[in-house]
């Protein structure tokens, strides 16, 4: 089985990595409205941050969007 294909190990990814550390917000939340907010001051190391805590949450949204097109394909 690929990773892409199992749901499973996605939702473990975001609920960990994508979120984690979890106090006072999530991470990737913070750096959401970071980034929102004009990205001042966000360096090199906060762009790299913030691509490694959602890499998990593409992967699901690939994941679904996958999943979608296979169902309206086989109707």
């Amino acid at each position: 089985m690929r990773f892409i294909d199992d749901w499973r190990l996605i939702l473990m990814a975001c609920c960990t990595l994508g979120l984690a550390p979890f106090f006072p917000e999530p991470h990737i939340w913070g750096k959401l409205r970071w980034i929102a907010g004009g990205a001042h001051g966000m360096q090199a190391m906060d762009w790299f941050d913030t691509l490694m805590h959602g890499a998990p949450w593409l992967l699901l949204i690939v994941f679904l969007v996958r999943k979608i097109m296979v169902r309206k394909k086989s109707q």
